[in-house]
C-alpha cells in the first residue's frame, strides 16, 4: 500500500515526526482541509478516493474525529476493483455503527457482493455485516448470509454475531436441517464455525437441533478415535481442541442417546480422551489444550451417567487437579468437581478432599475462591453441614466484599436445609446476620421469620437468643428487625425468665430505635403495640413513644403512631386484641433464598446445563429443561391410575401387553402388532408433487406446496399416504384411545441411490404432547422403507395441527418437506350411543350461544347419503352415528365424548342435514366447550365441501 500511495506514506511520516501534540494537530487540520477541498471538487478517480479515505482512517485510528468522507467510502464499496473495495469496507466498518443513518446506504452494495460468485467479495461483505450488524441490516441480509453457508465459514460466524445481537431476527428452527448437515463438512474450519453457531441456536431450540447429536458423536469419533483430521489442525499434539470442546459441550444440551451404537461410540471417545490425558505435557500450550478437552469430556461423562467407570476415573483425576500448583487447573478442577457434586448419588468420593476444598477458600485468586465456595455448597449434606457452615462463617469475616452476599445466601440455605437441631439453626442464622451486616439481604431475615413462626418448638429459644443479641453494643439493623418481629410475636414465652421481663425486652429494643432507618422504626412501632397487648404493665412507657412520634415529619411513622395510640387508649381492649392476634403460620412455598441465588447464575451467554446445588435441584431443573424436547430417555415404569396401568408413560386400558427381554412390559396400546414396515401402501396418486429443494427455505409453520391433497382424508381415516414425490413416499397409520394416540410414519425411498442425512423434526402446538422413542435411521437404501413411531397425549383442548419437517439428501442437494400431521381434536373423541329421548335431552341441556355452531354451505361434489357416504365421514370423525333419532332418514345425528388430561371429558353432539337437490348441507355442532364447537364445525365443514364421498 505504501509503495503505491506515496502521499499516504509521506503523511504518516509527517505525523510521526511531530514531537508535540500542537504540531500534530496543525498537520492534521491542514490535511483535513486539503481532503475536504478534493472531495468537494468531485473530480477524483478511484485511486485518489482510496488514498484520501486511507488518510482519514489513519487520523481516526489516532483518535481524531472524522465527520466527512463517509459517502466516498460508500462509493468505494461499489467499485469492481478489489483494492478500492477493500478500503471502502474498512472505512465503513470503522466509521459507521449500527444506528448510523448512512449504514442503510451500504445495504444494497453488501447484498450485491454477497450475491457475487467471488469468495473474496463475499468475505468482505460478511466482515461488514458482522461488525456493523444493525437490526435493519440483519433483517435484510440474514437470508443471504445463510445461503453462503455452503461455502465459507465466515458466514456461520456472521450469523452467530447477528443472532447474539438480534436473536429474534434469525429463524433458528427453519435453518436447523442445513446447519446440522455442515457438522460433517470435510473442512474442519467450517465445522468449527458451524458448531459455534449451532451451540448458540440450539440452547433455545433444542428440539429443532436434535439431529446434531448423532453427527456430533460421529465427528468426535473420527477426530479422537480414528484420528481422521488434517495435520494442519494438530495443535501441540492435540487435534483441533477447539472443535472437540464445542462438540462435547453441545452434547451436554441433550439427554443420553438410547441408541446402543451411539452410546458405545461416545464411550470410546471419552475413554480415549481420559487415556490421552495421562501423557505428560511437553509445554504449557500442550497442557492447556489437553486440559481443555479433558475437563469438557469429564463434564459430559457426568451429564451422561454419574455411575459410569469413566466418572470414577475422573473423580480420581479431579482430586489431583484441585491440588495443582497451576491456578487454571485448580479452578477447572473445582468447577468440574462441583458439577460432579451436583449430579452424583454419593458424595463420599468428594468428601475425601474436603480439607483441600476448604483451603481453596484462602486461595490467592478470587475466581478459585468462588469455585471453592460453589463446590462446598454442592457437596454439603447432613453429615458435614456443621463443619462446612462453621468454616464458611469463620471465612466470612475476611472474605472479599464481592463474595459476601453470595456467601450469606449459601450459608442461610445450607443451615435451613441440613439443620438437625433447632438451636443450631437459630444460633447460626443470628450469628450470620450479626457478622455479615449490610451484606444480609431482606430475603434472609424474611426466611428466618417464616421458619420461626411455622415451628412452635423454635419460638421460645429464638426469642431468648435474639434478646441476647439485641443487648450487644454492636447489633446490626437486620438483627433489630428480626428481634422486633420475634419478640413482638413470641416475647411472652420468655417474660417469666430472669432478665427477660416485659420492660427488659422493651428497653433492649428501644435502645436501638434511634439508630435505625425509618422503615425499621415503623416495624418497631408495630412491635410496641403488640407489647401493649401482651404486657399491659408497660403500657405507659410505650404510649409516651406513640405521643412523641405523632408529630414527626415522616408520614408513615406519624400515621402508625397516631393509629396505634388511638387503638391502645380505647375504653376496651377488644379492637387491640383483634389487631394484635398472633400471626398464623406462613404458607409453604419455595425459599426466596433459592430464587435469589439462582438469579445470580442465570445470565450467561453459554447456558450451563447444571446449577450449583445438590442432585435433587438439578434433577428438577433438567426435567423442566427437557419438557419441550422429544424425549429419548427410558420408560417411566409402571404405576396405577384409576384402575388402568401406565406402561412406558401410556395408559393400557385393555390390560394387554408383552414382556421384552429386559423384563419390561411393552404394551401394544394401539394394536400396532400388525404394523409391517415391509407392507405396501396403496392409495398412491398418479401425479407427483415436486420435492422442495435445498435452495427453498420453508419457514416454521409453513408446509410444502401441494401436500394438502393427501392430508384431508387422513383427518377422518386412520391410514394412507401422507405425501409422495419422485424421491420419497410417506405413509401413515394411526390409532387413538381416549386422550392417547400413536402414529407410525413410513418413509419409502423411491430413488436408485441412498437417502442420507435423514432427519425428522416435529413442530409442536400448544396443549398437545408428541414424543418419539428415538430418531429414525439416517440412511434409507434404494427401494427400502423405514418407520418412525410417535406417541401423542392430548393435555388440553387445542386447535390446529402440528407439522413435521422431513429433510434428507438424495444425491447432492438437501431436500426438505414440511407436512401437516393429521392430528386434530376429533382424534381424541370416543363415540357413544344415545336413544332419541336421551339425545334431545342432552342437546337441550348443552343449549345454544357459544356452545352451538351452525353453518350452511354448498358441496363441490354430489352428496352421497348411502352408508358409505356422509355416515362414514361422520363416523371417521369419531362420532357415534345414532340411527332412528332424526325423523328424516337422510339426516345424520352423532354423539361423542372428547377426552383430555387437564380439561377432562367434553360432550359433543352434531346434526347434519343434507339437501340433495340443492347440493347443500346444514351442519349444527353443540359441545360443552366453545373452542371445541368451532374447531369441530370447521373440520367437518371443510371435508364435506372438498371431499368426494
Amino acid at each position: 500500500m505504501s509503495s503505491s500511495m506515496r502521499g499516504l506514506t509521506v503523511f504518516i511520516a509527517d505525523i510521526r515526526n511531530c514531537r508535540v501534540r500542537e504540531l500534530e494537530e496543525k498537520r492534521i487540520n491542514k490535511e483535513m482541509a486539503n481532503i475536504r477541498a478534493k472531495f468537494k471538487d468531485g473530480n477524483l478517480n478511484g485511486y485518489q478516493k482510496k488514498k484520501y479515505v486511507c488518510k482519514l482512517l489513519y487520523m481516526y485510528i489516532l483518535g481524531w474525529d472524522i465527520d466527512f468522507g463517509h459517502m466516498e467510502a460508500v462509493h468505494l464499496i461499489s467499485t469492481p476493483k478489489y483494492s478500492e473495495k477493500q478500503i471502502g469496507y474498512l472505512a465503513v466498518t470503522l466509521l459507521m455503527h449500527e444506528k448510523s443513518d448512512l449504514a442503510r446506504l451500504v445495504v444494497n452494495s453488501i447484498k450485491k457482493d454477497l450475491d457475487e460468485n467471488n469468495e473474496i467479495y463475499n468475505c468482505l461483505a460478511l466482515h461488514a455485516i458482522a461488525n456493523i450488524g444493525g437490526r435493519e441490516m440483519a433483517e435484510t441480509l440474514a437470508t443471504d448470509v445463510h445461503r453462503l453457508l455452503i461455502s465459507p465459514s465466515k458466514a456461520a460466524l456472521t450469523l452467530l454475531r447477528l443472532h447474539r445481537k438480534h436473536p429474534d431476527v434469525i429463524p433458528a428452527a427453519d435453518w436447523a436441517e442445513r446447519l446440522i448437515l455442515l457438522i460433517e463438512d470435510l473442512d474442519l474450519g467450517v465445522t468449527l464455525c458451524v458448531t459455534s453457531l449451532i451451540m448458540a441456536l440450539a440452547q433455545d431450540n433444542l428440539e429443532a437441533y436434535l439431529g446434531c447429536y448423532q453427527k456430533a458423536v460421529n465427528r468426535l469419533k473420527k477426530i479422537v478415535v480414528e484420528k481422521d483430521f488434517s495435520i494442519d489442525y494438530l495443535y501441540y499434539k492435540v487435534p483441533i481442541p477447539w472443535l472437540q470442546v464445542k462438540l462435547l459441550r453441545l452434547l451436554q444440551y441433550y439427554p443420553a442417546s438410547e441408541d446402543q451404537k451411539t452410546r458405545m461410540d461416545l464411550h470410546d471417545v471419552l475413554q480415549t480422551i481420559i487415556n490421552n490425558s495421562q501423557e505428560t505435557p511437553k509445554n504449557v500450550q500442550h497442557n492447556n489444550a489437553q486440559n481443555a478437552v479433558l475437563f469438557e469430556a469429564i463434564n459430559l461423562s457426568i451429564h451422561l451417567d454419574t455411575e459410569s467407570q469413566i466418572v470414577s476415573q475422573a473423580a480420581v483425576l479431579l482430586g489431583t487437579f484441585i491440588k495443582s500448583k497451576e491456578t487454571n487447573v485448580r479452578y477447572l478442577g473445582l468447577e468440574t468437581m462441583a458439577h460432579l457434586a451436583a449430579c452424583v448419588d454419593s458424595l463420599e468420593p468428594i468428601k475425601k478432599h474436603q480439607d483441600t476444598i476448604l483451603l481453596s477458600l484462602r486461595d490467592k485468586d478470587i475466581s478459585v475462591r468462588r469455585r471453592g465456595l460453589d463446590l462446598l455448597y454442592s457437596m454439603c449434606d447432613v453429615t458435614n453441614a456443621k463443619v462446612i457452615v462453621t468454616e464458611l462463617l469463620r471465612y466470612l469475616n475476611i472474605a472479599d466484599y464481592a463474595l459476601r452476599e453470595e456467601m450469606v445466601l449459601k450459608i442461610a440455605i445450607l443451615t435451613e436445609r441440613f439443620a438437625t437441631e433447632y438451636q443450631w439453626y437459630v444460633d447460626i442464622i443470628l450469628q450470620l446476620i450479626s457478622t455479615a451486616g449490610d451484606h444480609v439481604g431482606d430475603e434472609v431475615w424474611y426466611r428466618v421469620v417464616q421458619i420461626v413462626t411455622n415451628n412452635e418448638e423454635l419460638q421460645e429459644y429464638a426469642a431468648r437468643t435474639v434478646l441476647v443479641h439485641l443487648r450487644s453494643p454492636s447489633c446490626h439493623e437486620s438483627l433489630v428487625k428480626v428481634g422486633g418481629y420475634i419478640l413482638g410475636e413470641f416475647g411472652h414465652l420468655i417474660s417469666n425468665l430472669s432478665g427477660a421481663s416485659a420492660i427488659d425486652q422493651f428497653h433492649a429494643i428501644h435502645s436501638k430505635f434511634g439508630l435505625c432507618t425509618l422503615q425499621t422504626r415503623a416495624l418497631l412501632l408495630t412491635t410496641y403495640v403488640k407489647f401493649i397487648n401482651l404486657f399491659p404493665e408497660i403500657k405507659g412507657d410505650i404510649l409516651s413513644v406513640f405521643h412523641q412520634y405523632r408529630h414527626v415529619l415522616d408520614a408513615e411513622l406519624q400515621q402508625r403512631a397516631a393509629e396505634y395510640l388511638a387503638i391502645a387508649t380505647m375504653p376496651n381492649d377488644e379492637l387491640l386484641q383483634t389487631v394484635c392476634e398472633e400471626m398464623p403460620p406462613f404458607p409453604e412455598r419455595e425459599s426466596a433464598l433459592l430464587s435469589r441465588l439462582h438469579q445470580q447464575h442465570s445470565d450467561t451467554e453459554d447456558k450451563r446445563t447444571w446449577i450449583i446445588g445438590g442432585k435433587d435441584v438439578n434433577k428438577e431443573r433438567e426435567s423442566l429443561r427437557m419438557s419441550s424436547l422429544i424425549t429419548r430417555s427410558n420408560s417411566l415404569g409402571s404405576k396405577r391410575t384409576n384402575g388402568s396401568t401406565i406402561i412406558n408413560g401410556h395408559e393400557n386400558v385393555n390390560g394387554t401387553g408383552s414382556t421384552n427381554g429386559n423384563g419390561h412390559v411393552e404394551v401394544d396400546l394401539l394394536r400396532f402388532g400388525d404394523l409391517n414396515i415391509h407392507g405396501e401402501i396403496t392409495d398412491s396418486p398418479k401425479t407427483l408433487t415436486p420435492v422442495t429443494s435445498f435452495n427453498v427455505i420453508i419457514p416454521s409453520g409453513s408446509i410444502t406446496q401441494g401436500s394438502e391433497r393427501w392430508f384431508g382424508k387422513l383427518v377422518y381415516t386412520s391410514e394412507g399416504v401422507l405425501y409422495e414425490d419422485a424421491q420419497i413416499q410417506i405413509g401413515l397409520k394411526s390409532e387413538y384411545h381416549n386422550h392417547l394416540g400413536r402414529i407410525a410414519l413410513f418413509f419409502n425411498n423411491k430413488t436408485q441411490a441412498n437417502i442420507t442425512s435423514f432427519i425428522t423434526v416435529v413442530e409442536h402446538i400448544e396443549n398437545l404432547t408428541i414424543t418419539t422413542p428415538g430418531p429414525p435411521p439416517s440412511v434409507i437404501s434404494p427401494g427400502n422403507k423405514i418407520q418412525q413411531l410417535f406417541h401423542i397425549e392430548c393435555q388440553k383442548v387445542f386447535t390446529g395441527t402440528p407439522n413435521v419437517r422431513v429433510s434428507f439428501t438424495a444425491g447432492a442437494p438437501l431436500h426438505t418437506v414440511a407436512l401437516r400431521l393429521p392430528i386434530v381434536i376429533a382424534k381424541f373423541m370416543e363415540p357413544i350411543e344415545f336413544n332419541g329421548s336421551e339425545f334431545f335431552a342432552r342437546w337441550k341441556q348443552i343449549g345454544g350461544g357459544g356452545r352451538e355452531s351452525q353453518k350452511v354451505f354448498k358441496s363441490r361434489h354430489p352428496i352421497n347419503v348411502t352408508p358409505s357416504g356422509i355416515r362414514t365421514l361422520v363416523g371417521g370423525f369419531r362420532f357415534g352415528v345414532l340411527e332412528g333419532v332424526d325423523p328424516n332418514p337422510n339426516n345424520v345425528v352423532g354423539a361423542s365424548v372428547l377426552h383430555t388430561i387437564q380439561n377432562g371429558m367434553i360432550g359433543c353432539l352434531m346434526r347434519l342435514e343434507p339437501n340433495i337437490e340443492a347440493q347443500m348441507y346444514r351442519l349444527t355442532v353443540r359441545t360443552t366447550n366453545e373452542t371445541v364447537t368451532e374447531e369441530l364445525c370447521t373440520l367437518i365443514e371443510d371435508r364435506l365441501i372438498n371431499d368426494e364421498l
